[in-house]
């Protein structure tokens, strides 16, 4: 009895072993106590710095920095949301691994789980885990560090394992699942991610609803869509703090519409469209889906010693010393696709698109129709600015499909479906009650068609290819590259195509005999299956280690402490003033969250900027940036000055770092003699590029009413001045001999910041198209400003009661099982 159980249990245990295993032979640097070091997670750690350096001194979660882009909402930086104890499931289910390593384990639990629901064979299970968990792109965005966005990858299967656990009538466990990991993967916090699952869940659920049409059982499907929207409520309701402030959040940033008229044609309620697009995968790069270096791999791979473009080099003379300089760097040339750039493929592995098409071929029903239309929804919709008629109708009619950008990123939905559907392919071949003959013709056909694309493309790579990439007339010019060594970049790219084509094909051959001798009985099913997990890890490991490799770690110091001060931070640091802001124009201003990690700066790096912020960076800032760079001085920078830009840093004669004060900064905050009401956000946007901010506040007419019986009188002993400074909380005093108009010079954001005068509440408003404004009684007082957003103190409320009914539900569900088994007979 108990050998029985062992070998029940033994392909469960066994997958665990073989997650774990696999995990960290593949993060084998975690072992010696390294860390890996993520481009994303550089410029988080300079974007969340003050808020974690608050956070340890005082205890307080801040909702608001002050160190990116004059000052935002911390919500979608490092915002603090502790009541969904839902989150806490989290390490229990990644065993409580090392970072990455506990995303790629998420990855494998997660899809085994979904096929465990589906039917499939637990042995067969860890083969398709394997293959779901190690596509190309889930490695790719583990090494530039979108933590979130892998995390939120890593719970779609079990979401979806829900989902379709409910509509197969068991309501009370499918329902739980689904409310619970839903809730996870909310948590993760990648709502592009989120609504891409929520895209797959639709079109299930519609071919689910034509299924029950069809044989006439509609009570039982819309019986498990009320229990399904009753665990997305849950989901929702434990992750409302987050999901609240971010909506409220995004309607005034760059995925929340514009108050200006121009560029109409660019412009959605959302994102603008070539931003949106910027990141389109082109037609033909779908082909790497099959054929990984397909339009050559990475912006950034390094040349092997025995490329096209070594042996020309040596052919012409060049000396071995500079040829090996030259290939010891990653070189940006490889890659000629229609991206601006890319850190590698999307590859779901040659074997698990043999097994797509095969499934297309033999399975049977809704499931099958329903990963075919996601796949091709998927694949269309990345074309992006490729295929704009299609991508226009999305960005203009699918509501909240505007609000994300690099539309390339939607192949997750084709990296989900396509080994599903490969792996139900397997199920169906090794079901009992099976037509032998038409399997092994639906082998034959499918292993024609991919094995054969394989196969053309390694014989005749050049015959509808050129190799010839948009940026190469650029990239010839820049790097001064003769005629002769262009050509060499284009024969590496076919070698590189024609030697992955090979590669794939050498997979497929395997793949198809294994599955041939699955078929027919020529071996154990469970052998059968553990070489197919063998078979995936030997074509996908590899290549993934093309882009996230060993190299990618580093020592843990390093990566908690990856800024080091220069010259130009030191001198800037001596200065005692509570609250300035530094511009560095030493580095990519605005894509870049260095200079954060010590000042507070103009620029930073984040995917969702105030929208009035980043349209002062493209009307205001930059133009201003220009005019100082041509003439050294900020005498006519307004824009900069009423930012309070105290330093500028720049690059010396040697390219170091210095740092230069500038004499008209405008300081904290101060009094103006006039205001110059205007009609709308294209005359504030205009009329801020030159003025005095000193002397005139520049106010749209909707704030009129804070103004009313308002006449401005500043004396030259008017003064007001900054006494204490918090991320949340800043504090001024002040003395005026009348009523004055005083400017902050802080972002103005409508949503949480409470104004104060002598600690009673006082009405402010915008001024300068970003900063704030307040009419100020005559005499002696005191201001403060403080950061108290609704959203945040009552969704934690709602967050932990909700949470706690959901695990109740879950225990009184557990106890009925229970209480159900034991009455069974023995």
């Amino acid at each position: 009895m108990k050998n029985i159980e062992f070998k029940k249990f033994l392909p469960y245990l066994a997958a665990i072993v073989i997650f774990l295993v696999v995990t960290l032979a593949y993060f084998s640097p975690l072992l010696e106590g390294k860390k890996i070091l993520q481009s994303d997670i550089v410029n988080f750690k300079g974007m969340s710095k003050e808020i974690a350096d608050f956070r340890a001194k005082t205890g307080v979660n801040t909702l608001w920095t002050n160190s990116m882009f004059g000052g935002m909402p911390a919500y979608q930086i490092a915002a603090s949301y502790t009541s969904n104890l839902i989150g806490h499931l989290d390490k229990v289910l990644t065993l409580g691994l090392p970072h990455p390593a506990n995303l790629v384990f998420l990855y494998f639990l997660g899809f085994f789980i979904l096929l465990l629901v589906m039917g499939v064979d637990p042995w067969l299970s860890i083969a398709g885990a394997t293959a779901f968990a190690f596509s190309s792109y889930f490695f790719i965005i583990i090494d530039a560090g979108h933590n979130s966005k892998a995390h939120a990858i890593g719970y779609m299967a079990p979401v979806m394992a829900g989902i379709i656990l409910t509509m197969k009538r068991k309501y009370l466990w499918g329902g739980l699942m689904t409310a619970i990991f839903l809730s996870l993967e909310v948590k993760a916090n990648h709502p592009q991610i989120t609504y891409y699952l929520a895209m797959i869940a639709m079109l299930f659920g519609f071919f689910q609803l034509i299924q029950s049409v069809r044989v006439k059982e509609l009570t039982p499907f819309f019986k498990a869509v009320g229990v399904l929207l009753i665990a997305l409520v849950f989901a929702v309701l434990t992750n409302i703090t987050s999901l609240w402030a971010t909506w409220e959040y995004g309607k005034y940033t760059i995925r929340g519409k514009s108050e200006l008229t121009s560029e109409k044609n660019n412009r959605t309620s959302g994102l603008d469209k070539d931003y949106a697009t910027q990141w389109s995968y082109g037609i033909g790069e779908t082909m790497t889906l099959l054929i990984p270096d397909f339009y050559g791999g990475s912006s950034s791979a390094k040349l092997s010693e025995n490329s096209k473009v070594v042996e020309s080099m040596k052919a012409n003379g060049i000396p071995d010393g500079t040829i090996s300089q030259f290939t010891s760097q990653p070189v940006p040339f490889l890659y000629w696709g229609a991206q601006p750039f890319t850190s590698g493929p999307v590859y779901v592995g040659a074997i698990i698109m043999f097994l797509f098409v095969l499934g297309l071929i033999i399975v049977k029903g809704p499931l099958k129709w329903w990963l075919l239309a996601a796949t091709i929804l998927s694949v269309l919709l990345s074309w992006g600015h490729n295929l704009m008629p299609l991508t226009d109708f999305f960005l203009n009619y699918l509501p909240g499909y505007n609000k994300f950008r690099a539309v390339s990123m939607i192949l997750v939905i084709a990296e989900f479906t396509i080994p599903l559907l490969g792996i139900l392919a397997l199920k169906e071949i090794s079901d009992k009650n099976r037509d032998q003959k038409q399997l092994f013709k639906g082998l034959q056909i499918a292993f024609i068609i991919a094995a054969g694309t394989t196969l053309f493309f390694a014989a005749f790579p050049g015959m509808f290819l050129d190799f010839a990439g948009t940026g190469d007339r650029y990239m010839q010019q820049q790097y001064q590259f003769p005629d002769w060594l262009m050509q060499s970049v284009r024969d590496e790219r076919q070698r590189l195509l024609r030697m992955d084509a090979i590669r794939s094909f050498v997979f497929i051959l395997l793949a198809g005999g294994l599955t041939w001798a699955v078929l027919f009985k020529k071996i154990r099913k469970e052998y059968a299956y553990i070489a197919l997990t063998v078979l995936f890890l030997a074509d996908m490991f590899t290549v993934n280690k093309r882009y996230l490799t060993n190299d990618s770690f580093t020592s843990g110091s390093r990566v908690e402490n990856p800024f080091e001060p220069t010259a130009a931070d030191n001198q800037i640091l001596q200065d005692t003033s509570k609250d300035y802001r530094v511009l560095n124009l030493t580095s990519n201003t605005f894509n870049d969250a260095g200079t954060s990690y010590y000042h507070k700066s103009l620029g930073g790096y984040h995917g969702a900027k105030l929208r009035r912020y980043q349209e002062l960076i493209d009307h205001g800032i930059q133009k201003d940036i220009q005019v100082f760079a041509k003439s050294m001085s900020t005498d006519s920078t307004p824009v900069l000055n009423m930012l309070n830009t105290k330093y500028f840093i720049l690059p010396d004669k040697d390219k170091q770092p210095v740092a230069y004060p500038n004499p008209k900064a405008l300081g904290n905050a101060w009094f103006v003699s006039s205001v110059k009401m205007v009609d709308n956000a294209d005359a504030e946007i205009n009329a801020i590029t030159s003025f005095k901010p000193d002397s005139v506040a520049i106010v749209d007419k909707v704030f009129a009413e804070n103004l009313k019986s308002f006449t401005p009188a500043r004396d030259s002993g008017d003064v007001i001045t900054l006494t204490d400074y918090a991320p949340n909380e800043i504090s001024y005093k002040y003395k005026s001999k009348n009523q004055g108009l005083a400017v902050f010079s802080e972002i103005y954001y409508p949503r949480g910041w409470n104004a104060y005068v002598d600690e009673q509440i006082a009405p402010h408003f915008r001024t300068d198209y970003v900063l704030r404004a307040m009419v100020l009684p005559a005499g002696e007082h005191k201001v403060r400003f403080k950061f108290e957003p609704v959203v945040y103190f009552t969704g934690e409320k709602i967050s932990m009661v909700s949470s706690v009914i959901l695990i109740l539900l879950v225990v009184v569900a557990a106890v009925l099982e229970i209480i159900k088994a034991r009455k069974k007979p023995a």
